[in-house]
């Protein structure tokens, strides 16, 4: 598949978050099942595109219903002219996987252990993007510690993949868009 296969135009309603978290004023839109199928997978995905004319990149997050979903800031917001309830004009396509940032805490573990180190530096983009989205999904602090732990050791025995994550969220329930306001 080619990234020009990837593009999709489309209209969507812009959605405001039940639980917008620090107070800072966001929207998001669920994309439609057939731009969704486009992408080249059903985690993650770097997207390249434009509301209502203005330019972004985007992490699109999976919706545990093997789509995806993309969180507007209120900048993206401002300057595309849209607010909450508005149908706004999307355009998409996938992009390169940038490298992605790797959280203090899974830093500072790799960095004791150059076993871990070494897999990690020798995994493709993707795949580390995987390793983080499977620490930071997780809901509790204690379970984020282990989750790390479980990474450097796995990652030490020259396991270059997260065994048994589904980064789409389908199968796990794990993942999921935002609860729109009502």
């Amino acid at each position: 598949m080619s990234r020009q296969d990837t593009r999709s135009a489309f209209k969507a309603r812009l959605l405001r978050p039940r639980d917008p978290g620090n107070g800072n004023a966001w929207a998001f839109v669920v994309l439609p099942p057939e731009a969704s199928a486009k992408l080249p997978r059903r985690g993650r995905t770097t997207i390249r595109g434009t509301i209502n004319g203005s330019g972004f990149t985007a992490l699109l997050e999976p919706d545990g219903k093997k789509s995806h979903w993309l969180k507007l800031d209120k900048e993206l917001l401002e300057v595309s002219g849209a607010t909450f309830g508005d149908f706004a004009q999307l355009e998409i396509i996938s992009v390169e996987e940038p490298e992605p940032e790797i959280p203090d805490d899974l830093l500072e573990a790799l960095s004791a252990s150059p076993e871990s180190r070494a897999t990690w530096d020798a995994t493709t983009t993707i795949a580390r993007l995987d390793w983080i989205h499977w620490i930071t999904s997780a809901k509790q602090a204690k379970t984020r510690k282990k989750r790390i732990n479980d990474a450097c050791d796995r990652l030490a025995s020259g396991k270059k993949r997260v065994c048994c994550f589904d980064p789409s969220g389908f199968y796990s329930k794990a993942f999921g868009a935002p609860q729109a306001e009502d």
